[in-house]
């Protein structure tokens, strides 16, 4: 058996070598010539392959493991029409971008933009990467209110609101919905026109989900207006050739890389080899990933304060500073980033002070 692994998934190399046959490729060269030429039984991608007919058609691939916590990438009728089984990883990175987050409203607490008391974050998408940004904002003393209509449908509408109050009672809003085209919940261009007009606050507005989801054009227009007070993105509109006018709008701006922790690529690398192995009988089936790079730590984190050592741990200034430098290199950036450690990882040895006020929640 042939597996195509792409060769920009963290910690994987070795993990299935010893069993098949395994080639490392980058993602520009995993094309369907290839795939057929070698006869390859199963990929394991990221989300720059796109998998759906022109990638799959006519190849012997049975079995599709993508190192992300997203599937918009996979044509999932396509899949099933052939018989072609996928997975992702699930919540693999929920807590990297919960680390992201927690710079993004460190950078404004210590530069005197935002206060924590009496002021509100609405999270658009409670999902495993929303749900643990609900517990963050508490946990830093914010109001937090939630937007996510499948799960109000499911559970009973207590404890979420409409998208309209959120516009109306928000002073930050951070987006964690999938990214879904159609139907019901339907959240391309979810943050357009009607969204904007409707903001009273003039909040900071954090995408960390998909750039689709805001409407480039009309968010642009907005700023412009003073709508909005701050930009924080991540996930942009026709990555990697992103709009370099709205980037120079943003006070914080990064290149997809939210959910780039060590820790978290370790997560989607483990999820997918077991997978992969799961499906085909390989006996790696509690595979784990080694060699995680050590924390960078500083002496003085012993007895920082919980917004400084936040921002030691991701220093989102020198990320944005990175982009804002070189933005038509937007992809090798994005691709080559050192993998930061999560706040779990520096436990050992902080003061207990500071452990206790991280608390277990980065321990999950």
């Amino acid at each position: 058996m042939h597996i195509v692994i792409d060769s920009n998934i963290p910690f994987i190399t070795g993990s299935l070598d010893r069993v098949e046959q395994v080639e490392y490729l980058p993602y520009t060269e995993i094309t369907n010539e290839k795939l057929r030429n070698t006869d390859a039984s199963a990929i394991i991608i990221r989300t720059r392959t796109v998998c759906d007919e022109k990638l799959l058609k006519d190849t012997k691939v049975r079995f599709i493991a993508s190192a992300t916590a997203g599937f918009d990438h996979i044509d999932t009728q396509y899949c099933q029409s052939k018989g072609i089984k996928w997975v992702n990883a699930p919540a693999c990175n929920a807590l990297a971008v919960a680390q992201y987050i927690a710079s993004v409203l460190s950078f404004f607490i210590r530069r005197g933009r935002i206060a924590t008391q009496g002021k509100t974050i609405g999270i658009v998408g409670v999902g495993a990467v929303g749900s643990r940004v609900e517990k963050l904002a508490k946990q830093m003393g914010f109001n937090v209110l939630l937007n996510d209509p499948p799960r109000a449908r499911a559970e009973g509408n207590e404890g979420f609101v409409s998208l309209d109050k959120i516009c109306e009672k928000a002073d930050i809003i951070t987006f964690h919905t999938p990214l879904t085209m159609e139907g019901e919940d339907k959240t391309f261009h979810l943050a357009g026109k009607d969204f904007f007009e409707k903001l009273q606050k003039k909040p900071i507005i954090i995408n960390t989900a998909r750039g689709e989801i805001i409407d480039s054009k009309v968010l642009t227009q907005r700023i412009r207006v003073r709508k909005i007070s701050y930009l924080v993105i991540d996930c942009w509109e026709n990555e990697p050739a992103i709009d370099t006018n709205l980037l120079a709008m943003t006070t914080l701006a990064t290149p997809h890389i939210a959910g780039y922790s060590a820790d978290g690529k370790a997560n989607a690398t483990e999820q997918c080899v077991r997978a992969v192995s799961k499906f085909f009988n390989l006996n790696r089936d509690s595979w784990k990933a080694a060699n995680l790079p050590q924390p960078v730590f500083l002496p003085k984190m012993q007895h920082m304060k919980l917004e400084y050592f936040y921002l030691k741990t991701f220093d989102i200034e020198r990320e944005t500073q990175i982009l804002k430098s070189a933005p038509q290199l937007f992809e090798q950036q994005r691709s080559f980033i050192p993998l930061r450690r999560e706040p779990k990882a520096y436990f050992d040895f902080l003061n207990p002070e500071l452990v206790e006020q991280l608390g277990d929640f980065w321990e999950e």
